[in-house]
């Protein structure tokens, strides 16, 4: 029997290459060519529409696609206001963090109005039905198949005609035209690839459920992000109670879009004022401590930023960041001590976000700051202060996204004064809120305590 002939497929980019190499030839990334069997070539691809014929753009009729909510306010605000007919969604995250839990929930809540399948190929039928049972829900229109086979979950889905599918997990499925195992780099891309033509042909909104490598990259190769609509992922610590569901591609909606969950025994239940998580309750005002209003997506969020300067007992100054970029907090200090005439060199100074929400905005430097001179200062902020600014290498206090925005989520939370940038100050006033506009970063210091 003659030998199969062997390709090497990049985990990346989904390259093939005849021969193993340590770089990828068409990406450039290490170590990410693995083994798979040469398949033969055969046509299994339709197009998505019925037509192939040249059209002007300007004659085809634009209308917005009808959702389908969720009945999960959070999931709908990260979807972009519910699922889209046709739609394929891949939700990755961290074992156990509880994407299962959310989705069977999401289709128990839909199953009211649309037809739905929970496709299992991790858990048995009896398993999907005890986690039913243990969440108290009402499943009774929730229809289940547990299958791994990609042609048989084709035709029950052809058949079926639901209006939402669940596949849990797209590492789990298999093809039979393809000889490698499930979870395998051809595997993935194959299975995706059809589910997508078939929901696009179809009409069903499909929603894939994907494993994640240990750096917290969806598992499989990179080609999977691309062919699918809308890319979530299901972040949060396994030793807190809380989850947040972030969007990083929406084709029918914002990205960066935050959804906060908190975990409970009767399932995932939404968070409806989530700056509560991120804010601590001080008895008074603490040195170090400084408030902050962040934007995620749509949503404004308060978080606290809270800096810790203590005198080095090394030549080398340690500098520690939790939530916030390590790099740009090298240099906000210079910038400080160029520009504010305050040293931290001799200084060990360390920045946490409280809650664990990762902030990757520049609108967070001004807090940072100014969190950092009231630690070295052992002096607290004035009360009920929130701050907010990019700092630049100048010295100067740059505008942020949204401001009013922001200003209004901190007054309706009850905060009194705000020290924003110049070109942020609001044209009407606020009411309850006395506002601070700077736009030097020696100006925000000397008003930090009110």
């Amino acid at each position: 029997m003659a030998k199969q002939k062997t390709i090497y497929s990049c985990t990346e980019c989904g390259g093939q290459t005849l021969k193993w190499q340590g770089q990828c030839p068409h990406c450039q990334a290490w170590n990410t060519l693995v083994e798979t069997i040469a398949e033969k070539p055969v046509s299994r691809f339709s197009p998505v529409s019925e037509t192939g014929e040249v059209q002007n753009l300007s004659m085809i009729e634009a209308r917005e696609e009808p959702r389908y909510p969720t009945g999960i306010e959070e999931l709908d605000r990260v979807l972009g206001g519910g699922m889209v007919r046709g739609g394929v969604v891949l939700l990755g995250g961290d074992p156990g963090i509880g994407k299962s839990t959310l989705l069977l929930q999401a289709l128990s809540s839909m199953s009211a109005q649309h037809a739905v399948l929970y496709v299992s190929g991790e858990e048995s039928a009896q398993q999907v039905a005890l986690r039913a049972k243990r969440l108290a829900l009402d499943v009774r229109s929730v229809d289940l198949y547990a299958e791994i086979q990609l042609e048989k979950i084709q035709a029950v889905l052809a058949k079926r005609k639901p209006a939402v599918a669940v596949i849990d997990s797209i590492q789990t499925v298999y093809s039979e035209i393809l000889q490698s195992a499930p979870g395998s780099v051809a595997q993935v891309r194959e299975c995706a690839a059809q589910l997508t033509r078939l929901a696009k042909s179809s009409g069903t909104c499909i929603i894939l459920v994907g494993h994640v490598t240990k750096e917290g990259a969806l598992a499989g190769p990179r080609v999977l992000e691309h062919m699918v609509d809308t890319v979530l992922y299901f972040e949060g610590d396994m030793h807190s109670t809380f989850r947040m569901i972030r969007a990083f591609k929406n084709r029918f909606g914002a990205v960066n879009e935050l959804g906060v969950f908190a975990m409970s025994e009767k399932g995932l239940r939404e968070v409806k004022n989530p700056s509560a998580l991120f804010l601590s309750h001080h008895d008074a005002q603490v040195p170090g401590s400084c408030i902050m209003v962040t934007q995620e997506g749509t949503r404004p969020l308060l978080v606290e930023i809270q800096a810790l300067v203590d005198e080095a007992r090394s030549p080398n100054p340690r500098r520690l960041c939790v939530g916030l970029e390590q790099n740009r907090l090298a240099m906000l200090l210079a910038v400080l001590h160029r520009h504010a005439g305050i040293p931290c060199y001799d200084q060990d100074v360390f920045i946490n976000a409280v809650g664990g929400v990762k902030i990757t905005e520049p609108g967070a430097d001004l807090a940072i700051l100014l969190a950092v001179v009231s630690s070295l200062k052992n002096k607290p902020l004035a009360e009920k202060m929130i701050v907010i600014g990019e700092v630049g290498l100048a010295g100067e206090i740059r505008p942020v996204q949204r401001g009013q925005e922001r200003l209004k989520e901190a007054a309706k939370l009850g905060f009194k004064q705000a020290i924003i940038p110049l070109a942020n100050k609001p044209k009407q006033t606020i009411e309850g809120m006395t506002i601070i506009p700077v736009a030097r970063l020696k100006d925000a210091v000397v008003h930090m305590h009110g």
